[in-house]
């Protein structure tokens, strides 16, 4: 019988593009172990297989957190392998593997953020007005960029994909769609919301002369949508160490319960589905106090 994983990733219709690729993986994994292993179908899985595959991840040396996320994919597979007929009872009910606790979450230094937000780059050398205009429109684009980050704390993937009727100005708030679809309105910080009035007012219109996508917020200097990728050179550009994009959306969550916030409105902010999920952050949080009381308290 035929694995049929294409029909189960078109079933994936609320999950987010990466969410997809990262059950493809996990799928392929899983299925060229058994096939190796003279497992031909789904309909010859049962628990007892699924239990080797994830004691030979063991065997391998996956880490917990990988062996957690595709005991995940595979019970979503076998779910809706059942459901569709494809087999007749689904193997992987309850099926569990080691959660990873993982290294917490890295939070931008001081020193490292004050970079990020007050680049200063060296004056552009341009031989042209128009190639002089694509340098302003640059560095507006990307003090935007990273006030949005840091300030509301979205997803590299929300940012880039953000349109101009999702912001309100005015009110000081993105409308932001984040994983499963799922809509939340986002605070904007003052300095966010001039960075992107100054962008969209100032400097778009130099990069999106040609885009066919006139209602995206962010564009790149073909006039072509940002992507995760562009965002990562942006943010390597202005920092004097590498930065990952989702580093800003720990501090942002970070600081937030530095300051006193509650955990329910940090996960609503986030758009966690679990609380569990935040919940990593207030370990961050105590870390980062710990650290402080070592090196400053007399006594410590």
């Amino acid at each position: 019988m035929a694995w049929k994983e294409e029909g189960f990733l078109a079933a994936l219709t609320a999950a987010a593009p990466a969410t997809v690729d990262a059950y493809r993986r996990d799928l392929a994994a899983f299925v060229s172990w058994g096939e190796s292993n003279g497992v031909t179908g789904p309909d010859e899985v049962d628990r007892r297989v699924l239990r080797r595959y994830l004691l030979h991840m063991a065997d391998q040396g996956s880490a917990p957190r990988t062996m957690s996320r595709r005991a995940s994919a595979l019970r979503r597979y076998f779910r809706w392998a059942a459901r569709t007929g494809l087999i007749a009872s689904d193997p992987s009910i309850s099926l569990r593997a080691p959660r990873g606790t993982g290294r917490l979450p890295r939070v931008v230094h001081d020193q490292q953020l004050n970079a990020l937000l007050h680049h200063r780059g060296a004056d552009p050398v341009a031989d042209t007005d128009r190639s002089l205009q694509l340098a302003h429109a640059r560095a507006l684009r990307d003090d935007a960029v990273v006030e949005v980050l840091y300030g509301s704390g979205l997803r590299v993937a929300e940012l880039c994909s953000l349109r101009t009727t999702d912001i309100d100005l005015t009110e000081r708030r993105l409308s932001v769609t984040g994983k499963g679809s799922k809509v939340r309105l986002v605070p904007l910080s003052d300095p966010a919301a001039v960075a992107i009035g100054s962008w969209l007012s100032d400097g778009r219109a130099a990069m999106a002369a040609s885009t066919t996508n006139p209602e995206l917020v962010f564009v790149n200097l073909r006039g072509n949508p940002l992507t995760p990728r562009d965002v990562r050179r942006i943010l390597d550009h202005r920092s004097p160490e590498p930065t990952h994009p989702h580093a800003l959306r720990h501090t942002f969550a970070t600081h937030l319960l530095d300051g006193g916030a509650d955990l329910r409105s940090v996960q609503e902010l986030l758009g966690h589905q679990d609380l569990s999920t935040t919940q990593i952050y207030t370990h961050v949080s105590r870390e980062r106090l710990r650290r402080v009381f070592d090196k400053t308290h007399p006594r410590a």
